[in-house]
């Protein structure tokens, strides 16, 4: 198998070899090894704070395609279960229920309580050795954080290390309490690789090249990344008279006249904070160049919509977009195989790249 390597000096390395980006064997490894073994954002959990809510999920759809369910029990224990009968297949919740007591699967009648056990199947009286546990729907693994759902098919380690740092940091920020706006909601199809798309963001490199709108209100001259476990952070000041957070005193940041905290966790998750709320970015690989961008919209105070570094979203979004697209093309070259880092402004893409090496050499 290919081996993965990327120097941990990054005044030295390499950047990854262009095959990540075209072979279709190589994008097989990286669902299995990667996306398979990671937490996957599953929504906002205001549909299911009601004892007896039972919803209808997908973990990442598109690429994983696994059909789960959150349902929450009359003793308020929100669970993620499998949302597949355990006789034939059938998918039991089409639609969302705010009042259910039971599961009944609407193939042949098997039966379900809200943590996952069968209750009762009809024309079964003669089965032998049955029922088991094998006849329960499976639990997958669930996190929540700050009204956020996350499931992972082989979690390779708890959501609370994915998301320490954007926790510790913002503790200030009540986050749980922000308001999903779906007429700010976003879905963009790229014909690139997904890599390509997050090694973008995670770079501010290219902010006074593609970005004149973005480069007039953030001071790019003290824009910085800050390297955590499986997230970083790229820290955005805002220039003199542009919109900035009220950074409360016992913050790191308190003083800072912050425009945005662009957090990025392990793969493909994007979490924007400006002084509106929060831009939650989901990236969802389709094919090996072929890729959803998910933007989700979530407000806190709608008087600082559309202003400094959180306004003209749309118009960043196409601009990255073009940028991407001609890289995808670039990579897909008989002359390119990889190049270098800048040691000043490429440390989250390296940091990127460092993960994946690390995830797919498992």
């Amino acid at each position: 198998m290919t081996k993965f390597i990327i120097d941990p000096d990054i005044t030295t390395a390499q950047t990854l070899d262009s095959s990540f980006y075209n072979d279709a064997a190589i994008f097989d490894l990286v669902r299995e090894k990667i996306f398979t073994t990671t937490w996957q954002w599953t929504g906002a959990l205001d549909d299911v704070k009601q004892n007896g809510s039972v919803v209808p999920r997908e973990i990442l759809p598109g690429l994983l395609n696994e059909p789960v369910m959150l349902a929450r029990d009359e003793a308020a224990q929100l669970r993620c279960l499998s949302n597949v009968c355990t006789h034939r297949g059938n998918i039991l919740v089409q639609e969302p229920c705010s009042k259910a007591k039971s599961l009944r699967c609407s193939y042949h009648g098997r039966r379900f309580d809200l943590t996952g056990k069968m209750l009762s199947m009809p024309e079964f009286s003669e089965a032998k050795n049955f029922p088991s546990v094998m006849d329960n729907l499976p639990e997958v693994p669930f996190s929540a954080w700050k009204n956020h759902g996350f499931a992972a098919l082989c979690p390779s380690a708890p959501l609370e290390d994915f998301l320490a740092e954007v926790t510790q940091r913002l503790h200030w920020m009540p986050i749980e309490t922000f308001v999903h706006d779906p007429k700010r909601d976003r879905n963009f199809l790229l014909e690139a690789n997904w890599a390509l798309y997050i090694e973008n963001y995670l770079e501010g490199f290219h902010i006074p090249f593609v970005h004149p709108g973005l480069n007039a209100v953030v001071d790019y001259a003290s824009y910085g990344s800050e390297i955590g476990r499986y997230a970083n952070l790229q820290l955005a000041l805002a220039r003199p008279g542009e919109s900035a957070f009220a950074i409360p005193a016992g913050s790191v940041d308190h003083g800072k006249r912050v425009a945005a905290f662009y957090y990025w966790v392990f793969p493909n998750l994007m979490l924007n904070f400006y002084p509106w709320g929060l831009s939650l970015n989901l990236i969802e690989p389709l094919a090996r160049d072929r890729t959803r961008i998910s933007f989700r919209s979530f407000v806190w105070d709608e008087a600082k919509l559309d202003q400094g570094a959180g306004a003209g979203l749309d118009q960043v979004e196409m601009e990255d977009e073009a940028v991407v697209m001609a890289v995808q093309r670039g990579v897909r070259s008989r002359f390119y195989q990889h190049g270098r880092y800048s040691p000043s402004r490429e440390q989250g893409t390296h940091h990127f790249h460092r993960l994946i090496c690390e995830f797919m050499n498992r």
